[in-house]
C-alpha cells in the first residue's frame, strides 16, 4: 500500500475566507489530495456544530481546515471527530505544557474553558465517504475573550500567559492529528473510542446536561460506543445513545 500523504504537505493560506471548509470542500471536490490543507488569517464566517458561530479574529488564533479521503463508511463519520479532536488536544498539550480536556464530541479545554472546536463534514457515495473536510478553530493569542464567552471560552495566552508562534502550534497539531487519524485506519473505531475515554473527563462518571436542540436531558456520561456515540444514564436508571447535542457540565446548586 502506497504512503499516505502528510497533513500539511500541501497548504493554502489565505489572509481572508468565508469558511476554510467551504474553500477546503471545493479542493476536495476537485481532488486535492488527502492530507491538503487551507487556513486563513480570518474567517467572515466562521462556524461550529449545531449552526453556532466561530469569532475569527485576525492575527490571534488558528483557522484551518484539512481534507481527508478515509477509505470507511459513512456511519463511521463520528470517529473522525473524535479522532482529530484527539490530535488537536494532544497537540495543543505540547504546545503549551498543559493537559487538555476533551468534551464530547468535539470541544478542546483548558482549565475547562474551550479554547478549540472540531467540526467534520463528509461526502459520501453508496454508504462510503468519497471525502471528509475537518474544520478546527484554536483561540491562541487572544488577550481575553469577548464578555458573552469569557465564562466558557478561553485561549492558549490567557492560560499561561505566553504568546505563541501559531506556525508551532499548527505543526504541532497538525502532527498529532495524522498519527491518531492513522490510528483509527489502521486499527479501528475502538482504538479511538478507547483513546479517547481515556483523554476526556466527559466520556464517563460526568454529571451533565445535554441540549438536543428538543430538550435538554440530564444524566451521568456512562461511556461511548463502538460508533463513538455518547451514553447517558439518565435518573430513572434508563440508559439513552446520544447522536448529537452541547454537552455541559451539571451545576447541582445553580438548578436546585
Amino acid at each position: 500500500m502506497p504512503a499516505r500523504p502528510s497533513f500539511g504537505q500541501v497548504i493554502h493560506r489565505f489572509e481572508k475566507l468565508e469558511t476554510t471548509m467551504l474553500k477546503a470542500t471545493t479542493l476536495a471536490e476537485a481532488d486535492a489530495p488527502e492530507g491538503t490543507v487551507v487556513i486563513a488569517e480570518q474567517q467572515t464566517a466562521g462556524r461550529g456544530r449545531l449552526g453556532r458561530s466561530w469569532i475569527s479574529e485576525p492575527g490571534v488564533g488558528l483557522y484551518f481546515s484539512i481534507v481527508l479521503r478515509p477509505p470507511m463508511p459513512a456511519a463511521q463519520s463520528a470517529i473522525l471527530t473524535l479522532a482529530i479532536g484527539l490530535g488537536v488536544a494532544r497537540g495543543i498539550g505540547e504546545a503549551c505544557g498543559r493537559q487538555c480536556d476533551i468534551r464530547w464530541p468535539n470541544d478542546v479545554l483548558l482549565d475547562g474553558k474551550k479554547c478549540s472546536g472540531i467540526l467534520v463534514e463528509m461526502a459520501a457515495e453508496d454508504e462510503r465517504v468519497r471525502y471528509a473536510v475537518a474544520g478546527v478553530g484554536i483561540n491562541v493569542n487572544q488577550a481575553q475573550m469577548p464578555a458573552a464567552l469569557a465564562d466558557t471560552a478561553t485561549s492558549l495566552r490567557i492560560e499561561t500567559g505566553g504568546e505563541y508562534v501559531r506556525e508551532v502550534v499548527l505543526d504541532k497539531v497538525l502532527r498529532n492529528s495524522e498519527r491518531y487519524y492513522e490510528m483509527f485506519l489502521e486499527r479501528g473505531p475502538r482504538a479511538i473510542v478507547n483513546a479517547f475515554s481515556r483523554a476526556s473527563s466527559y466520556a464517563r462518571g460526568k454529571r451533565v446536561a445535554i441540549e438536543t436542540g428538543k430538550e435538554v436531558i440530564v444524566g451521568t456520561t456512562d461511556g461511548l460506543d463502538d460508533a463513538g456515540v455518547l451514553l447517558l444514564k439518565r435518573d430513572d436508571g434508563s440508559l439513552e445513545p446520544i447522536l448529537a447535542g452541547s454537552v455541559r457540565p451539571w451545576d447541582e446548586s445553580a438548578n436546585s
